[in-house]
């Protein structure tokens, strides 16, 4: 997924699909959060003019891991419908699934050769158990970014953003979401864009509410280009 798609997908649109206590949004601390970043006068701009994020929680577990890989350098729209493609090929996306379905058939839902050798990767490594998602879950930030960067085709970013949204981290900053990058220079008024080593600088200001930040500042920035976000596939939502 390319950083622009991580923003497309921050508004929670499908609010058909919820749970029985309602739809569960990223982070975990989101309220409290809020409340704590709220007194300032860029977040609380941002509240009154674009209202409080509600950003769907993704389950935490290998097809939400797998859609990121399909994220990565194209569309949210367009990730989606290559998921729903493969789900309805498997009727299950599951490591054991995935891994019967040859590189023809990869082709035709419109994986990348490349796509088709991480999200096997990915498979294989939680089929042979040396990646645990109940662990995953269980693990401090930065052991879990680290865990998850060791695998082939996950890169800091889609880390950043399987942190923030399946596992509702509330102090992960990824900075180099382009969405990101533009919202924040906005709301500064530091230019067009930042790039990531500043903006990692900037984040450091927000301690310990960095995703609640983070979700204020693609508020902004969907909310200023009147846009949303499709629809993801309902397996992916928490």
């Amino acid at each position: 997924m390319t950083a622009v798609s991580s923003i497309r997908r921050t508004r929670n649109c499908g609010a058909d699909i919820v749970g029985l206590d309602g739809p569960v949004f990223a982070p975990q601390g989101l309220e409290e959060g809020l409340a704590a970043l709220g007194g300032e006068p860029v977040f609380a701009a941002i509240l009154e003019r674009a209202g409080a994020p509600r950003f769907r929680r993704r389950r935490n577990g290998f097809e939400t891991l797998l859609h990121i890989i399909l994220e990565q350098q194209v569309s949210i729209d367009a990730a989606a419908a290559m998921f729903r493609r493969l789900h309805g090929l498997l009727g299950e996306v599951t490591p054991a699934s995935f891994l019967t379905v040859d590189e023809p058939n990869l082709r035709a839902c419109g994986f990348s050769r490349q796509k088709a050798a991480y999200g096997r990767g990915l498979a294989e490594a939680v089929t042979t158990g040396s990646l645990d998602f109940a662990r995953l879950a269980a693990t401090p930030d930065d052991d879990a970014l680290a865990a998850l960067v060791a695998l082939k085709g996950i890169g800091r970013w889609s880390a950043e953003i399987y942190l923030i949204f399946a596992l509702g981290r509330d102090d992960v900053w990824p900075a180099a979401d382009l969405g990101l990058q533009f919202g924040v220079a906005a709301e500064l008024r530091l230019g067009d864009r930042l790039g990531e080593r500043e903006l990692r600088e900037i984040g450091e200001r927000w301690r310990p509410w960095r995703t609640v930040a983070a979700c204020l500042f693609w508020q902004s920035y969907l909310h200023a280009r009147n846009r949303t976000a499709p629809v993801l596939p309902a397996e992916l939502y928490a």
